[in-house]
């Protein structure tokens, strides 16, 4: 899929919801235009439920994998949130994105970059396991950094974590970042 129709699927602006509970996730739901948003709590139990919600409001659902409950962090586990109906999930394991993309799903790795370190070996794990997109955290990743992740991947770079006001995310976009997952519910208009 070409980056910018991917874009598209995750937001409508360059902000993507990323609810931390229930009441958030009604929020985004309820109040926002973004065609997708982001479960960073659940489990298996309440999956089912959020899935027909998100369905009812012609949302797509992406699960942050290493927070749900539940659920293994294996291929089985993939395989099943795929048949009921998640499109797409983030992670920090890389490998579990190959998997994720056989099944017809969406795979954002995630990656803390900390140092260079870190960001050589992201681009590697990237390169390997080709996820349809990168997020980076935090989202204040010097431009430079960013530009070398976009050169060594070719992949589309979101960002998240420590984003707080609208100048954090215009901040983010002038770096290089093509979109921000937010849980500040304010920076989902």
């Amino acid at each position: 899929m070409q980056p910018h129709n991917l874009l598209k699927l995750l937001c409508s602006g360059t902000v993507i919801p990323a609810a931390r509970n229930i009441d958030d996730f009604k929020y985004a739901l309820e109040h926002t235009t973004a065609p997708s948003v982001i479960l960073l709590f659940g489990d298996i139990v309440i999956l089912p439920e959020l899935l027909t919600m998100a369905q009812k409001f012609k949302r797509r659902l992406f699960v942050h994998l290493d927070l749900l409950g539940g659920i293994g962090k294996d291929e089985a586990g993939i395989r099943f949130l795929a048949r009921i109906g998640v499109t797409g999930l983030i992670t920090t394991k890389a490998y579990l994105c190959k998997t994720a993309r056989e099944e017809g799903m969406i795979a954002i790795q995630r990656l803390f970059l900390m140092d260079s370190e870190a960001l050589r070996t992201g681009i590697h794990l990237a390169c390997k396991y080709k996820p349809d997109v990168v997020e980076v955290l935090p989202a204040a990743v010097p431009a430079s950094a960013i530009k070398q992740l976009k050169e060594g991947t070719g992949l589309p770079i979101l960002a998240g974590g420590l984003v707080h006001t609208r100048e954090d995310v215009d901040n983010a976009i002038k770096n290089g970042i093509c979109a921000i997952s937010a849980s500040q519910t304010d920076l989902w208009q």
